[in-house]
């Protein structure tokens, strides 16, 4: 068996931002109780099967991207309860307890446990077993709420970074920087990683950048700005020309010329250019002569930032280095950019420095998937996005809803019933196909039961939708993908996990497979999931058993 390669994120503990702190109490109490309740009644060591998945798409979308597994496989791979955690366990249950279920809880790991898995960062619906738990009943009971917390906020956090993603276009470059309005350490470095996964280029996280290779960047607040007033606080005032070789010049000076060449060519006077602003651009650009970007909305963007930043980048490029851009963070972000884009092109050609024209014009303040989609209707010269809030809080919908549903005891299939239809379980042990058509596209995921043959390529068979299941409809697929994989087995990690980059590449890849009407980000026409006809009746029998029992 072979041995996983843990490649982002360090353990469970470390991928969740919790230190030396043990996961397996991470779950609700009444998964300790049912766990007594099968250990009283002699059924723990029953072979149960659960599934983990999602009713609905988020956002009114048509697709999910599945996140989350690899901090499953950690959590799995070291889950035990310590003694310390069995004696609180032993003073929050009722006394009533027998004390030789604490004994056994010390003997409880993960090694009679098998996952089965929909690759990470793979496009996913509603309804189909993302995740398929096998193991003693009363083990793969206590994982169900740590699991759920481990694949939820994962998989919604992707799948609205996706959406984003499609919102802004592939040309912008995406950057995640919603940590100070996370709930709470985990849900920011959770955000970051899932971001990026689902399509952002970088975060501005620097513990997620450490934690999971992710590409960090950032630049500066109206802080540093407004802590200047006057170019006496300009300390060094002198800098060096790129290579070193020649003597150090003083920058201020170099600047001011540059500042009334400027000023002339835009038709601004240097009396309304502010003073401190300006201290704030010079001494940032001698501490950051490589990385010179800097936010030009703090007083006015016309009639000082977009002056005062065009001088002291000048003033660079005269000492040999070249200024990154200008960040907005108010007013009409898509008018104003298009506004220092010309002024950027003036000072190109009028200074003769072609590099001028591609300055990059980054904006952030408060973006959402709504805002990108009315940027893209209007005239823009946006390079970077900044996206914080309405990306890590997915505030349109706060939890993906992922559920996880027995289905199978001893061999026997289970089902929930209820008289909400979406609500009622599928029962037995499943193999999910995704159907292709003859040019390679995805036009249906099949569940079948775990005995029943593939279906055959080329060769024409008869299913039932989910929501329509009176209705049969028959289909020829052009190819044909078994979706789970074994991951986990026999207490160990049984598959070569990937990148956290490579993850973000399978995530595009599968999104790009799939048809553009179902990932239309607004009324998309639904991905059909469907049952075989075995698996139909199965369901059907059950449904009829319990009613007349």
């Amino acid at each position: 068996m072979r041995s996983g390669r843990i490649s982002f994120g360090y353990s469970a503990r470390m991928a969740l931002g919790c230190g030396d702190i043990s996961l397996a109490l991470l779950t609700d109490l009444y998964q300790f109780t049912m766990a007594y309740g099968y250990w009283r009644s002699g059924r723990h060591r029953e072979i149960a099967e659960f599934e983990l998945f999602f009713r609905d798409p988020p956002f009114e979308g048509g697709f999910s991207l599945y996140c989350g597994l690899q901090e499953v496989l950690l959590y799995l791979r070291d889950f035990r309860l310590s003694d310390e955690e069995i004696a609180y366990l032993e003073s929050a249950l009722p006394s009533t307890v027998d004390k030789a279920f604490y004994r056994y809880l010390k003997t409880v790991d993960a090694s009679e446990v098998t996952v089965k898995s929909i690759a990470e960062g793979s496009v996913v619906f509603a309804r189909e077993p993302l995740m398929q738990v096998r193991g003693p009943l009363l083990v793969v009971q206590l994982l169900e709420t740590t699991l759920l917390c481990l694949v939820n906020f994962a998989s919604l956090v992707a799948t609205n970074a996706a959406r984003m993603r499609s919102a802004a276009g592939p040309d912008k470059m995406l950057l995640e920087m919603g940590l100070r309005r996370a709930q709470g350490p985990n849900g920011g470095i959770s955000a970051s990683k899932y971001s990026y996964i689902g399509g952002f280029d970088c975060t501005s996280n620097v513990l997620a950048g450490k934690l999971y290779d992710i590409p960090v960047a950032g630049t500066v607040g109206h802080s540093y700005v407004t802590s200047f007033s006057s170019l006496e606080e300009v300390h060094p005032k002198v800098l060096e020309p790129a290579g070193g070789k020649d003597p150090a010049l003083d920058f201020l000076v170099l600047v001011e010329a540059w500042l009334q060449q400027v000023c002339q060519l835009l038709g601004v006077s240097p009396e309304h250019v502010n003073r401190g602003e300006l201290a704030a651009f010079v001494s940032y650009g001698i501490a950051f002569p490589l990385n010179f970007l800097v936010l030009v909305d703090t007083y006015c963007v016309k009639r000082s930032g977009v002056p005062n930043f065009c001088a002291v980048a000048l003033a660079l490029h005269q000492l040999g280095y070249r200024a990154v851009g200008v960040r907005l963070d108010s007013g009409n972000l898509a008018r104003q950019s298009v506004e220092i884009r010309s002024t950027f092109r003036a000072c190109a050609k009028h200074f003769n420095v072609p590099a001028f024209e591609k300055l990059s014009i980054a904006i952030s303040n408060n973006v959402s998937e709504r805002s990108l989609l009315q940027l893209n209707q209007e005239d823009n010269e946006i390079d970077v996005i900044g996206v914080g809030t309405n990306l890590v809080t997915c505030p349109l919908q706060p939890s993906l809803g992922c559920v996880y549903k027995l289905v199978q005891v001893n061999g026997c299939p289970r089902m929930k019933l209820s008289e909400d239809q979406d609500k009622m379980t599928i029962p037995g042990s499943k193999t999910v196909y995704r159907l292709y058509d003859c040019h390679g596209h995805p036009f249906l995921d099949l569940m079948a039961l775990e005995d029943e043959p593939p279906p055959s390529v080329g060769r024409e068979m008869e299913l039932h939708v989910l929501g329509r299941w009176e209705e049969t409809r028959k289909v020829t697929p052009g190819a044909t993908e078994v979706l789970h994989r074994v991951y986990f087995k026999d207490g160990q990690i049984c598959q070569h996990l990937p990148t956290i980059s490579d993850v973000k590449a399978h995530a595009q890849h599968s999104l790009n497979m799939l048809p553009s009407e179902h990932r239309k980000l607004h009324n998309p026409k639904p991905f059909k999931v469907a049952l075989s006809e075995k698996l139909y009746h199965l369901l059907n029998n059950l449904r009829r058993t319990s009613h007349l029992q």
